[in-house]
């Protein structure tokens, strides 16, 4: 058993979870896992974080609007649009308004998944809108936010130094000057199985430059299982692969990177 593995970012409400979700989860506590934050990406997936975070007491939630959601059903695949435009039909604010009672829920620690993501063709203004929107929001409740940043670091940062919220900036991909900035303002940095990939020179660097108490493991599960698993399913378990890696590249015992990262997620979630 290794741990404490404490999971700042999960998605166990995926499709690729319908078969063995429960069973699976009901293994985590076995395998050295403290702790998991799952992740709502729109209405549609959001009663199911809430069931599983009301059915394990170690499982909590964050509720918000990915910026994927606002894909048109054009640039969908075979699961269609989220809800985000197939039920209120891209407006997001709308779809905000109705995800407004589940931050009464005591479960619910956190306002996200959301961001900007440029990968995606989805309209940059509406993105920003909806993004400054969940920053706000995170502010008005004193909870902190859980950040997607990808191909758009820039937009992102602006927005952060504006507001300056409290929270973690999920699957770190950017620079160490920025990393140790963002840390320095009060920000959680997230790394998951990513970093170990070879080539991942950014997030060695972001990695070594950071406080260790600046910094929390993630899984993004199902998706980004590390190094020497990569390609499998992933699953919160695996974060010891990252723990590992982590602590090699610090030259301290894992145990330190698991206790101290756990330590954290607790810190930011409030727990």
């Amino acid at each position: 058993m290794t741990g404490p593995i404490f999971d700042t970012h999960a998605h166990y409400s995926a499709r690729a979870f319908d078969a063995d979700r429960y069973p699976l989860l009901d293994s985590l506590p076995g395998k050295g896992v403290v702790g998991v934050c799952e992740q709502a990406t729109h209405s549609g997936d959001a009663p199911r974080v809430l069931e599983l975070a009301h059915r394990y007491p170690w499982v909590v939630a964050a509720v918000g609007i990915h910026p994927e959601s606002l894909l048109p059903a054009a640039d969908c695949g075979e699961e269609g649009p989220a809800p985000t435009v197939s039920v209120y039909g891209g407006d997001w604010a709308a779809e905000m308004r109705a995800l407004a009672p589940y931050y009464e829920d005591p479960k619910v620690v956190a306002v996200g998944e959301c961001g900007l993501d440029y990968h995606w063709p989805v309209p940059k203004d509406a993105q920003l809108a909806m993004f400054e929107a969940h920053i706000q929001l995170a502010l008005e409740l004193d909870k902190p936010i859980i950040v997607h940043d990808r191909n758009a670091h820039a937009d992102v940062y602006a927005l952060l130094k504006k507001y300056q919220p409290k929270g973690i900036v999920h699957c770190y991909s950017g620079s160490a000057d920025d990393a140790v900035w963002l840390a320095k303002q009060g920000l959680f940095i997230g790394f998951g199985g990513a970093c170990t990939f070879k080539g991942a020179k950014r997030a060695a660097k972001a990695i070594s430059a950071l406080p260790l108490e600046n910094i929390v493991l993630e899984t993004d599960c199902p998706y980004m299982a590390p190094e020497p698993v990569r390609g499998t399913r992933c699953d919160s378990s695996l974060i010891r692969y990252v723990g590992e890696y982590i602590a090699q590249l610090r030259g301290i015992s894992a145990e330190e990177v698991f206790r101290t990262t756990a330590e954290n997620a607790r810190r930011v979630y409030g727990l």
